[in-house]
């Protein structure tokens, strides 16, 4: 994956899984819940991989 879709991906998981929190917490379901947390986390790795790559990138191009 390049650096742009890592962070696309990574901002849609983030949100998904804020919305599966929201909905488990409506609910009482203690399990949407973990499972929007997990998400979102992954949303946050992908995210913050995405900018790895860019300043990856970056440092490359420098030289």
């Amino acid at each position: 994956m390049g650096s742009t879709s890592d962070k696309i991906s990574g901002a849609a998981n983030q949100v998904a899984g804020k919305a599966k929190q929201a909905a488990g917490k409506a609910t009482g379901s203690a399990k949407l819940k973990a499972e929007g947390k997990g998400q979102e986390v992954k949303g946050k790795v992908q995210t913050a991989t995405g900018k790895a790559k860019d300043s990856v990138k970056g440092a490359v191009d420098r030289m």
